[in-house]
């Protein structure tokens, strides 16, 4: 953004638990011009079964159709819907292909049922305090026990948008509030990292695999991510420290 397009700010986060109680009047989404635009039309559409234990089925609000306000109103969201979860009455078509042309407009449902039940400030404080004894405990927390119909964080940050493609596990980069979720991701991690940086800097658990499937083995430090055309591919070592302590080309903080 600096080097390319003359930005001179930060890079936001979405604070989820400061307006977990109202989300559609916060800042980020009440469709002023400065915001992530607001909420969809109203749609009509049912409970989102969001999780693939179909626990805890995403009351219906107020949106469901297309977001007509704030700078992404006019927004075309070109792929997808893959694995789509808003119920809509009449289904979005799906593309052609995996990767297939399918321009849309960009839809949200935005949940304050979500927001105010599984980002709060309680949510996030109980999984640093709690959760946080390793890397597997904290992130599977982070991620969500779907078998116990409990969201977490990451997957409530995606389902208080509850739309098209923010719930589509695919495609949910297409919304632009996604960037700022994650940012947050990217700052709680940091947070649990900073209350003890010497064990916690180059912690790693899990498989190469999503939720281990197919069967895989463990991650490495020393496993290259794959920026694709985006930037160079560094190993995961690399960028473990957002200050460059694990020799890394990252240089900033949260505040």
């Amino acid at each position: 953004l600096r080097n390319e397009c003359g930005y001179t700010g930060t890079q936001p986060y979405w604070n989820w638990g400061k307006w977990a109680y109202d989300p559609l009047n916060s800042p980020l989404f009440d469709g002023s011009d400065a915001s992530l635009s607001g909420n969809g039309v109203y749609a009509e559409h049912s409970c989102t079964d969001a999780l693939p234990t179909h626990l805890n089925c995403i009351p219906p609000g107020e949106g469901g159709g297309c977001v007509d306000s704030g700078p992404f109103k006019d927004m075309s969201v070109n792929l997808g819907p893959l694995a789509p979860t808003l119920n809509l009455t009449n289904p979005i078509a799906p593309p052609d292909s995996f990767l297939g042309y399918n321009p849309r407009c960009l839809r949200r449902d935005i949940s304050q049922w979500v927001a105010s039940t599984y980002t709060n400030d309680d949510e996030t404080y109980d999984l640093l305090a709690n959760y946080g004894s390793t890397i597997e405990t904290f992130q599977n927390r982070m991620q969500g026990d779907f078998e116990a119909g409990y969201y977490g964080v990451h997957s409530a940050g995606h389902y208080t948008l509850n739309g098209d493609p923010s719930g589509d596990f695919f495609t949910s980069p297409g919304d632009p509030a996604f960037w700022l979720h994650h940012a947050q991701i990217d700052r709680v991690w940091w947070m649990w990292q900073n209350t003890d940086p010497e064990t916690r800097t180059k912690a790693i658990g899990g498989t190469i695999t999503i939720a281990n499937q197919p069967p895989s083995r463990e991650g490495r430090l020393d496993d290259v991510l794959d920026m694709g055309i985006l930037t160079d591919s560094v190993v995961i070592e690399k960028v473990m420290s957002t200050v460059g302590l694990t020799g890394g080309p990252l240089c900033y903080v949260y505040v």
